[in-house]
């Protein structure tokens, strides 16, 4: 007949390693519980200081520089140069004139 050895022994392991099972799965609960605590306060603290911040204000509008004074306008009995100057770029452009005669003329013009 076989006899049982140490069914006491055999029980114990069995029971340690249940209890064993049992506290990690409690630590692992404990950490859950405490890494969710420990969110809720960062996110208080984030809330917190964000309510201290000054509230984001657009920077302040550019500083252009005045436009420049409209050119004099011709005397009433004068000669539109600019008008004459941009008829003569034309002819040039149309290949009426050449680049020396086009200089000429502007150098008359302008003159």
């Amino acid at each position: 007949m076989l006899r049982r050895r140490r069914p006491l022994a055999r029980a114990a392991v069995i029971g340690g390693t249940v209890y064993a099972a049992n506290k990690a799965g409690q630590n692992k609960a404990n950490m859950q519980q405490q890494e969710a605590d420990q969110e809720e306060r960062l996110q208080a603290l984030e809330a917190q200081q964000y309510a201290q911040q000054p509230q984001y204000a657009p920077p302040p509008p550019q500083q252009y520089a005045p436009p420049p004074p409209p050119a004099p306008a011709a005397p009433a009995g004068g000669v539109d140069v600019v008008g004459q100057l941009t008829e003569l770029a034309k002819l040039r452009d149309a290949g009426v004139l050449t680049p020396e005669e086009f200089e000429a003329a502007k150098a008359k013009l302008l003159a």
